[in-house]
């Protein structure tokens, strides 16, 4: 895979899991509302110190054994068809409306970075995310540079979640309710859309690999 086509492919499918609603995100809408974007950011943190610790043992781990054909189809068939079971699922998020349930108490800054960590960590979403889809984006960050490569697409990644998680936050200090407006379930469902068309690429390239 060409570079640019490698970063075109990490920002579109690492933006639709940084836009699905979970519970980190949950917990950014409702802290938002009482610390503004300093909660997002904390979030974004708590939130990286996690997901490259799992990226880089993932990456270890698949560095041995990323020139087997049956491990890169397993990883590419699962990945393929989480791709089109998260997109679906969007698609039907972005259906719904949710509205916030806010709670009354403020909390401290080391308390929201362990919030983050916790909701990051016991969240099956991302887990499963970089255990199906996020393995096969490894695979390809290991052909490209070895782990300097997938030091480079986090870095293609991580910003999202800087940006995403600090606006939510500030415009939920400011009343904006994301998940009740029109531009935002709009994008969820653009991004599902996304989701299932990788999907298919990649169930397609695992099984004529």
């Amino acid at each position: 895979m060409e570079l640019l086509s490698f970063v075109i492919t990490v920002v579109l499918l690492t933006a639709s899991g940084a836009l699905a609603p979970g519970p980190l995100f949950f917990q950014t809408l409702s802290q938002g509302t009482r610390t503004g974007a300093r909660s997002g950011l904390i979030f974004s943190i708590s939130h990286t110190i996690v997901e490259f610790s799992l990226i880089m043992l993932l990456a270890v781990g698949l560095l041995a054994i990323r020139n087997e054909v049956f491990i890169r189809t397993i990883i590419g068939v699962l990945g393929g068809f989480m791709l089109i079971v998260f997109g679906i699922y969007q698609i039907s998020t972005s259906l719904r409306k949710k509205e916030l349930q806010q709670k009354q108490h403020k909390v401290s800054t080391h308390r929201l970075f362990f919030i983050g960590i916790v909701f990051t960590a016991l969240n099956p979403y991302f887990i499963i995310w970089w255990l199906t889809v996020g393995s096969n984006l490894i695979l390809l960050a290991l052909e490209i540079a070895a782990l300097a490569g997938v030091v480079f697409m986090f870095l293609c990644h991580v910003w999202m979640d800087f940006v995403w998680l600090t606006a939510v936050s500030y415009f939920a200090k400011r009343g904006v309710n994301a998940l009740g407006s029109k531009w935002y379930r709009a994008l969820v469902s653009v991004f599902g859309v996304i989701l299932l068309y990788y999907g298919i690429l990649f169930l397609g390239d695992a099984l004529i690999w």
